[in-house]
């Protein structure tokens, strides 16, 4: 009789007696003497067996029945209801891609409360960690669990972060039964894949508004994961789901001294990098960009010019002015402000005495500065990139993007921050470029969605 064991997060197979039954993930281990596989192909071994009614005995599943569910359940939205069928009828695997704002949380409970199996949530931030484990203390009557920022508690529900799954799934990955992958478009990553690998879980939802990857490897989710199943995008919920919102790109003109200072700049460095004649346009013109800069005084030289001309075009006083007049005008709402790096949202915060959100910024104070900004004490808050993704902000109704990356993902999630539907609630985004310099370059990349035609 077969024999099925979980080890330091791989599937052990002993005394099978048909090997050619076996999916193809079990491959024979000479070290060992058995069948070894990653621990995600559990279920598929099980199947395997099931389908030809072969006996085994099972130690590798860990994981329990959960008693009860949900305490409190409300209608879902038909989306909602139109996700979790899509997930339950491809054998509950799979992704469900839905818009910020649009409930993919409560999504997930259901998804628990059907499957009803021990449950491990995988998040990106400590920030989303605390955000989860309120909402599933609320939804169920049962202790939540944490591992990850210094804490290590398993229970069967458990949240944990992307970089303390990784460390610790090989020790975990037979106690869950189900597994929720939150911003899932993180799990293909070098690293992070082996953190599902070494999951057991039967049960896997992957939740994201914007799964894409510049890198292409979200075509991996399919087998880490499950396919994609439901998708909805902004365009399609916003009115009776999400708030009606606009977006407006506004080109503000560099003053004659700060597009002189721009231009002088980014000769240095273009003067450097055509020299050395590196290609930045391939995939290792700026790791060739950084190792040549770093040797050479002219290169030094080359790097400071580049980070002064990207700055002014990142925060030039000429935007600043222009950031006075929408807080003027946006006096009685609540504005986020957006930029690229943490100096430019420091500079917002000094000038215009607006409390500053960084990667620095302790979990404590976030929620108190947040809950600032829900009541009213502060009518704006500055950022760089920690509110781009899953953190909830329902009271904002108006973002500026004064600076940004490419990346189409970034520009959603952030249009997605002030789109959570409170009443007749009119969001609006402001994005503004730099006009004439290669800032417009990237506006036009990221705003490659239909979120923004």
């Amino acid at each position: 009789m077969a024999h099925l064991a979980f080890r330091a997060g791989t599937l052990v197979l002993r005394d099978v007696d048909d090997p050619s039954i076996l999916p193809e993930a079990c491959q024979w281990d000479d070290r060992s003497g058995c069948f070894r596989a990653p621990a995600s192909a559990y279920s598929d071994v099980v199947m395997a067996f099931f389908r030809r009614k072969l006996d085994y005995t099972d130690e590798a599943r860990a994981y329990t029945e959960l008693d009860d569910g949900l305490r409190v359940k409300r209608e879902p939205r038909p989306f909602q209801a139109e996700g979790l069928d899509a997930w339950r009828r491809n054998r509950f695997r799979g992704q469900v891609i839905l818009p910020t704002g649009a409930g993919k949380s409560y999504l997930a409970q259901m998804a628990i409360d059907l499957t009803r199996r021990s449950t491990l949530v995988v998040v990106p931030t400590l920030d989303l960690v605390r955000q989860w484990y309120d909402g599933l203390r609320a939804a169920f009557a049962r202790p939540v669990g944490i591992i990850g920022g210094g804490e290590y508690g398993i229970e069967d529900l458990t949240v944990t972060t992307y970089d303390s799954a990784l460390i610790h799934m090989e020790n975990i990955g037979d106690r869950f039964g189900m597994v929720v992958f939150d911003e899932c478009h993180h799990l293909p990553g070098d690293a992070y894949r082996f953190a599902a690998r070494a999951c057991l879980a039967p049960f896997r939802l992957g939740l994201s508004a914007t799964p894409e990857r510049t890198d292409g490897r979200h075509v991996d989710l399919d087998w880490l994961i499950g396919p994609q199943v439901y998708r909805q995008d902004v365009i399609d919920l916003k009115g009776d789901y999400l708030a009606e919102y606009r977006v407006e790109r506004v080109h503000v003109d560099l003053t004659p001294a700060e597009w002189d200072e721009y231009e002088q700049n980014r000769q240095i460095y273009r003067d450097f990098v055509y020299a050395q004649g590196i290609r930045m346009s391939s995939p290792s013109g700026w790791k060739d960009f950084i190792i040549r800069a770093s040797q050479s005084a002219d290169g030094r030289a080359a790097m400071r010019a580049w980070r002064a001309y990207k700055q002014i075009a990142f925060a030039a006083p000429s935007k600043l002015d222009y950031v006075e007049l929408l807080l003027h005008q946006h006096r009685n709402d609540r504005v986020l402000i957006f930029t690229q790096n943490n100096d430019t949202a420091h500079t917002v915060s000094r000038r215009f005495l607006v409390p500053v959100i960084t990667h620095q910024t302790k979990v404590k104070e976030r929620s108190a500065l947040l809950a600032g900004l829900a009541d009213g004490t502060y009518t704006a808050l500055a950022t760089s990139k920690v509110l781009n993704e899953g953190v909830d902000v329902p009271d904002a109704n108006v973002a500026i993007v004064i600076s940004g990356s490419g990346s189409v993902r970034e520009h959603v999630q952030r249009l997605g921050r002030i789109l959570r539907k409170r009443g007749d609630k009119q969001a609006t985004l402001y994005e503004l470029v730099a006009a004439g310099t290669a800032e417009q370059f990237t506006s036009d990349r990221r705003r490659e969605h239909n979120a923004y035609r």
